[in-house]
């Protein structure tokens, strides 16, 4: 069986209504129906804007949070099924800079997963470890928490985000053996809580410094299905390279 690579691009905090609209018009003629998944996953207040422009294109719209109730007294929150109302179809829980700037948990990360497949969309899951965990040796540990309720979620909707927080927005990033061993894991924990056979199409991305000049070389591992990217999302020639990289190079479930 072969995972069709997924390429996801993290804008954050970055990228105005008219800034958006000018990026997707670059970006969209390069994205080939044939290759990879590829989403975008721009500011709230550009999905709307952005939204128009993808529809009937290669390129799916993703949201970088929601909340894990459908409506309420909850200041600055969105739902996923207000996303799902705009065309978004992605959404992604748990980053890292949630947990370290707003508190997010694993517990609140699988809760916000949960509401957003309720509503017809998919679910990026990000974990990973500190460079103090991975220093004391507690990685595995580390993931194994922070996916010990996967079973909550279903796996049809789900991709897994490795991004070992050390990787991120430092210029460091994790070699080729040390994303695979961690993807690795990662797939044996979704063994655990789905059965080998949902763990086989179960797409576990990358994120952490993922730039065009080390993509391939981290694509081409058993257990990397894709990439969760961070800045070089930014750049249309950049995130074109990433998404050529995956080209042709889907992982061989095990």
């Amino acid at each position: 069986m072969l995972r069709r690579p997924l390429i996801a691009g993290n804008w954050k905090m970055h990228g105005s209504t008219a800034w958006t609209q000018q990026y997707l018009e670059e970006l969209l003629p390069r994205v080939a129906t044939d290759g990879p998944e590829v989403v975008v996953c721009p500011p709230f207040t550009a999905l709307a804007a952005a939204a128009v422009i993808v529809v009937g294109s290669p390129v799916a719209l993703g949201a970088q949070n929601c909340h894990w109730e459908e409506k309420g007294a909850f200041t600055g929150e969105v739902s996923a099924a207000m996303l799902a109302e705009l065309g978004v179809r992605w959404v992604i829980v748990g980053h890292s800079e949630r947990r370290q700037y707003f508190g997010e948990t694993d517990e609140t990360a699988i809760r916000r997963a949960a509401a957003a497949q309720e509503a017809g969309l998919n679910a990026i899951l990000c974990v990973g470890e500190t460079l103090a965990q991975r220093q004391a040796g507690e990685t595995f540990a580390v993931l194994e928490a922070q996916t010990r309720d996967l079973g909550r979620l279903g796996p049809a909707r789900l991709a897994i985000a490795y991004e070992p927080v050390w990787a991120i927005g430092t210029g460091h990033t994790a070699t080729p053996a040390q994303a695979q061993e961690a993807h690795a894991f990662l797939r044996q924990r979704a063994r655990q809580h789905f059965g080998a056979e949902a763990a086989s199409r179960l797409r576990i991305l990358y994120g952490g410094s993922v730039k065009p000049d080390n993509a391939a070389e981290l694509l081409v591992q058993g257990d990397v299905d894709g990439a969760l990217v961070g800045g070089a999302s930014l750049d249309v020639a950049g995130f074109s390279a990433i998404i050529q990289a995956a080209t042709g190079q889907p992982s061989l479930a095990r």
